[in-house]
């Protein structure tokens, strides 16, 4: 825990420092293969820094992001499989020292694919589900790559512009109730999204 803090510290020190916007690019970059804290606490220190500039920290956020899960998914896409089927070392090399890798995980997000693919994506992309293991099965799985891009970019950019929004709007106080319940708004928010797109389906 002290180490996570640590590196929760040094995250955010990137927002008093010129280099800010470029470490949010990297860091949403990185954030979905192996980095453990979210893009989302240097994009709030970021934005309260400077309101005017919300939406084009939220537009660099999701560059790295999805430019990651891009890099993420050719890695599955690939480097996962030898030519005989089995799993490379590189893919060993993820599920022995990447937190959320296994292969049962894997292998369920597999049965999801068939029956969700563009679905799971975009919850995983928005929500706390692991979207390291998303953008490298998408890869890995042959996942349509038009369906993948399209599904990261809708989820991420809900996801950083509602951020950059909430405090664009609300300023510092709501900042504590974002840092709190983070995960419930999201969760929240992709249940109502995903209701309304059935919705649309349904009615039309």
């Amino acid at each position: 825990m002290k180490l996570l803090r640590k590196l929760y510290d040094w995250v955010l020190h990137w927002a008093k420092t010129p280099y800010g916007p470029l470490a949010l690019f990297v860091i949403a970059f990185t954030e979905s293969s192996f980095f453990p804290i979210p893009p989302d606490a240097l994009l709030i220190a970021l934005v309260l820094g400077s309101t005017t500039k919300a939406f084009r920290f939220a537009a660099t956020c999701l560059a790295g992001s999805v430019t990651g899960a891009l890099f993420r998914y050719a890695i599955g896409y690939f480097l996962w499989w030898t030519p005989s089927g089995d799993f490379t070392p590189i893919a060993n090399f993820f599920f022995n020292n990447i937190p959320g890798f296994s292969v049962t995980t894997f292998n369920e997000i597999k049965r999801l694919y068939d029956e969700h693919d563009f679905w799971i994506i975009f919850t995983a992309g928005f929500t706390p589900l692991p979207y390291k293991v998303i953008t490298i099965s998408s890869g890995a799985f042959k996942i349509n790559l038009s369906v993948f891009i399209i599904a990261s970019i809708i989820s991420r950019g809900a996801r950083f512009f509602l951020v950059a929004f909430l405090i664009w709007k609300f300023g510092p106080q709501i900042k504590t109730f974002i840092d709190k319940y983070f995960n419930w708004l999201a969760v929240a928010f992709t249940v109502l999204l995903v209701g309304g797109f059935l919705l649309i389906k349904y009615f039309i």
